[in-house]
């Protein structure tokens, strides 16, 4: 009975994940609108946070409980998936739009990001209390860095004009109904990511799964559905600035933030396998951006080379 039931809750998970993720997308569009704040900063900030509610919660529960190497892989195998599985989902629905600015300025930071864990995570094989700080800091200044950014874009009277932007004449709904919108449909998010979770681990655990391999697959991917919901969603409705910003945002939020917080109660343990997966993480960034480069879009067969290499690096991180 008890296995009965592990499945129906991973069922209500993701009926959570992908009802949460259509309301939350709803809300941050309209304020978008409303605030005439870019949907890429709004992507980057609200929609990123939103999303990585689970990473957050499984890191820190996780460093809390002395059980560090599942934090950093949680974090780096959420990285990955998010970057190759959501963004080249996202493009295989419908080509990716990307900003010059967003390849001049969030994308290199997304990728330094990753770099910095992997020099403070070499310093004596593990991040520090030191390291959670300074995460913590640089995440603060980011933040800052978003908010300057989205006064600007107020001030200015802009809004982001890509192709297939929805029509900003558009009705949309009270600011009080958009604020349950995102309030709901990050708590949906947030428990339905749990429930995916839970239950996948139990499950993987029957089959004799190693921890790592679950923080890097199981777990990684689970609490990554939200991100992929999201922006799958967020792709649906021809807000393809905030899918690409929910990406580049949740990433750096996961490693500033989340290991930022878990490194700062704990100091999180590092090891050669982590190293390995960050190096991997920063050459398919290099990749990703590449190919944004390009034509400054993500076409549909450039989203099935990043599933494909995913598919790849799935394969490796199994038999190693």
């Amino acid at each position: 009975m008890t296995g009965i039931w592990t499945y129906v809750l991973l069922v209500v998970g993701f009926v959570l994940l992908i009802k949460g993720a259509d309301f939350f997308v709803e809300g941050s569009s309209d304020v978008a609108k409303k605030l005439k704040v870019p949907s890429l900063i709004i992507g980057m900030t609200i929609v990123a946070m939103g999303t990585s509610l689970p990473e957050c919660a499984v890191s820190i529960t996780a460093s809390i409980s002395g059980n560090n190497q599942l934090a950093v892989s949680n974090v780096v195998g959420s990285n990955i998936f998010n970057l190759m599985v959501v963004c080249g989902a996202c493009a295989l629905f419908t080509p990716l739009m990307v900003d010059r600015d967003t390849l001049k300025k969030q994308f290199p930071l997304a990728i330094l990001v990753g770099i910095l864990l992997l020099v403070t995570g070499c310093i004596g094989m593990e991040v520090g209390h030191l390291d959670g700080i300074l995460y913590l800091v640089i995440f603060a200044l980011f933040l800052w860095w978003m908010v300057r950014s989205a006064m600007k874009a107020r001030a200015a009277g802009q809004q982001v004009a890509v192709e297939g932007e929805p029509d900003v004449t558009k009705k949309t709904h009270p600011i009080w109904l958009c604020i349950i919108f995102i309030v709901g449909g990050a708590a949906a998010i947030a428990v339905g990511g749990d429930l995916v979770v839970d239950s996948a681990a139990v499950i993987a655990e029957t089959f004799g799964l190693s921890q790592n391999l679950i923080g890097l697959t199981i777990v990684a991917v689970g609490t990554s559905l939200p991100e992929l919901v999201t922006s799958l969603v967020a792709a649906r409705k021809k807000e393809l600035d905030m899918a690409l910003g929910n990406v580049i945002g949740s990433n750096i939020f996961n490693v500033l933030m989340v290991l930022g917080i878990a490194a700062a109660i704990s100091p999180v343990a590092f090891n050669m396998e982590n190293v390995i997966d960050i190096i991997l993480l920063t050459v398919m960034s290099l990749v990703v951006w590449a190919f944004a480069w390009s034509k400054q879009k993500i076409v549909r067969w450039e989203g099935a080379v990043m599933l494909a290499i995913y598919v790849g690096y799935m394969a490796y991180i199994i038999a190693r």
